[in-house]
């Protein structure tokens, strides 16, 4: 099996999104979405299936584009209403909303964790001297990074707050990862890109990143199909799947960052 390697020497920074990757949260969001999607649907379809259209439609994604995407999915159009709906009303906003609220609840309730092997990846990497960002479409960014307790650990953190502010458009566009790697004063190719929703891997790829690591636990985001077409249509097993999201733009697939090895050092820039 070949070694799976970040090499110092080409890659400056590593750029990570939240969700998935960083904090044990994409559980949570997936099934504050089906909540809110099967009250919705209720009478209208068939329920909301996590395995499928939450990767497919939902996952990656900031959280008024995964309301409109799904519903497109379904054939469903709903007003865009205004950010002062009643959670739950039936628009736009009023589902987000309402998704919004009960993931909050649940990490009010119960915390969130980061995942152990990204910490020590993340030690690795600032002990070897290289740079790291949090990226996260989520509002709440900032608070489940600092929830998790390892705010510390990036240099840089970008979340759906400054995307709101700057009029960034979300994933699969670059734009927040090109924002991360801007506040790191690096270029794209010299910065590595780890995600773990189909959405962030295309936006890696798009961006001009030097490396695209695609984090898929349990073989979730490699789901038959959710590749797009084509990509899911002929494989036959769990290999194949994942050599498919080399077409969306990885480099490198791990079930968990534990997987990778990190070379070199980056050595600090001399004064002028």
């Amino acid at each position: 099996m070949d070694e799976k390697v970040i090499d110092l020497a080409a890659i400056s920074a590593v750029v990570f999104d939240t969700d998935g990757v960083v904090t044990d949260t994409g559980r949570g969001h997936a099934a504050a979405w089906k909540h809110v999607f099967d009250t919705f649907l209720r009478g209208r379809s068939t329920p909301f299936d996590i395995q499928a259209d939450y990767l497919r439609h939902v996952d990656g994604r900031p959280r008024l584009d995964g309301v409109r995407t799904f519903l497109a999915s379904r054939g469903i159009t709903l007003p865009e209403g205004a950010p002062d709906d009643e959670p739950g009303a039936p628009t736009v906003h009023g589902l987000g909303l309402a998704k919004d609220a009960h993931f909050l609840a649940q990490v009010d309730k119960y915390g969130v964790a980061a995942f152990p092997s990204t910490v020590a990846l993340l030690h690795e990497l600032r002990h070897r001297g290289a740079r790291t960002a949090a990226v996260s479409a989520s509002l709440h960014g900032r608070k489940l990074v600092g929830s998790a307790g390892v705010t510390h650990l990036f240099d840089v953190l970008v979340d759906g707050s400054d995307a709101a502010l700057m009029n960034l458009p979300g994933k699969p566009d670059p734009a927040l990862f090109l924002e991360a790697v801007r506040r790191l004063a690096l270029p794209a190719s010299r910065a590595a890109v780890v995600e773990a929703a189909l959405p962030g891997i295309e936006a890696g790829r798009k961006g001009g990143f030097g490396q695209v690591i695609a984090v898929d636990r349990d073989g979730r985001t490699t789901n038959l199909g959710d590749l797009g077409p084509g990509l899911g249509d002929h494989a036959t097993d769990l290999g194949d799947l994942r050599a498919g999201l080399g077409d969306l733009g990885a480099d490198l697939v791990v079930s968990d960052l534990g997987e990778l090895t990190v070379h070199g050092r980056v050595l600090p820039v001399a004064s002028p």
